[in-house]
């Protein structure tokens, strides 16, 4: 009996010391030192307020939760070890009713801990929600819209629509006006923001903000279909001066095709492309309306300046023209479901369509 007891303790103790290395290499690979350019983003590694503010309650939180974990372990294995059975001793163990000041103590304490985790948490809400546009207001506006399975993103006070690369400037608030055109999708930018539910038919506000120029990841966090995990999104903060020029050659129509670019774009206009996609300046106008919403069309991404994009697809490829070529060959063997069926393009097409899209810059 005295073996079996013991080795449960060595068991328990071994279980202990594993859970707090995974705990310690989970918290010092999610640190800033390890974050590098192309890693898996993490909430750990706030970018900005709102996910600063997000990550320092958690950190709170789980602070509080290891002294728990590790005061109420250590009294079950220090009561273990020390009223353990002894070799030759068979009397029963001394029986006790309770403690009044003990019962009175382990209610007080867990009430004014839970107490103070909800004014933290309720501050920590203050801090992330919607900041309120006001009159000559030094913030932007963009409205997201979640596709299966892509990201739409409207400026509305500038005019411009692109897809899957948020574009936004450093240091200054974006208003985010989060909807869904299908299902229910959620937004969500582990360095900059919380998660946001995208429904269908209403508008819901969160914000971001950029400490630093740099390139933030992101994932829808609400399945949504068979591509779910492939539903990304890529935010881009550029300085001021070079977010303006952004702004400007994405308000500025691609220049005329030339060469292969011009056979790139005849195979565009008159095949199927045209009738789920948006060029601007040109006979495409194909993306789909707020109108089209209960009709049930496939709409494609705005394509004017796709070559200047990261990536495509979503954000499941990056954005070259062998990547190109694999998507237009067969988009459903890329991406699960993906609403742009094979189009069974030749192959002379397909390389004429990638010059005219890379083009697009």
């Amino acid at each position: 009996m005295i073996w079996f007891q013991r080795k449960q303790i060595r068991q328990a103790l071994q279980l202990v010391i594993a859970l707090v290395g995974m705990l310690s290499f989970a918290l010092v690979s999610a640190s800033p030192a390890f974050a590098q350019p192309g890693t898996p983003p993490s909430a750990l590694d706030p970018r900005g307020p709102n996910s600063q503010a997000i990550a320092t309650l958690f950190t709170v939180v789980l602070i509080i939760a290891i002294v728990i974990f590790a005061i109420v372990e250590g009294l079950l294995l220090f009561s273990a070890w020390r009223f353990r059975s002894k070799a030759g001793d068979t009397s029963e163990p001394k029986q006790i009713h309770g403690n009044t000041r003990f019962e009175i103590a382990w209610t007080i304490a867990p009430a004014l801990i839970v107490i103070a985790l909800f004014v933290l948490a309720v501050n920590t809400l203050q801090t992330i929600n919607p900041r309120p546009i006001t009159a000559n207001s030094d913030q932007l506006t963009v409205k997201v819209i979640g596709h299966q399975w892509w990201w739409e993103y409207q400026y509305p006070d500038l005019d411009i629509t692109t897809s899957t690369d948020l574009v936004i400037p450093v240091g200054k608030v974006v208003n985010l006006q989060i909807t869904s055109f299908d299902v229910i999708h959620s937004f969500w930018v582990p360095q900059l923001n919380g998660k946001t539910d995208a429904f269908p038919n209403r508008i819901n506000a969160s914000w971001i903000k950029a400490d630093a120029p740099g390139t933030f990841y992101g994932q829808c966090a609400e399945l949504c279909g068979p591509s779910h995990a492939n539903m990304r999104t890529v935010v881009i903060a550029l300085d001021q001066a070079d977010f303006d020029r952004w702004v400007q050659g994405q308000k500025t129509n691609p220049a005329a095709a030339t060469g292969d670019a011009a056979k790139g774009e005849q195979v565009f206009m008159t095949g199927p492309c045209i009738g789920c996609h948006t060029i601007e300046g040109t006979a495409a106008q194909g993306s789909c309306k707020p109108e089209d919403q209960t009709t049930g069309r496939v709409c494609g991404p705005n394509l004017t300046h796709v070559g200047s994009r990261t990536s495509i697809a979503g954000g499941t490829l990056n954005n070259t023209a062998g990547n190109l070529r694999r998507w237009l060959a067969d988009p459903p063997g890329i991406k699960a479901g993906s609403k742009m069926p094979n189009l069974n393009l030749s192959q002379q097409d397909i390389d004429a369509l990638v010059t005219y899209l890379t083009s697009l810059q």
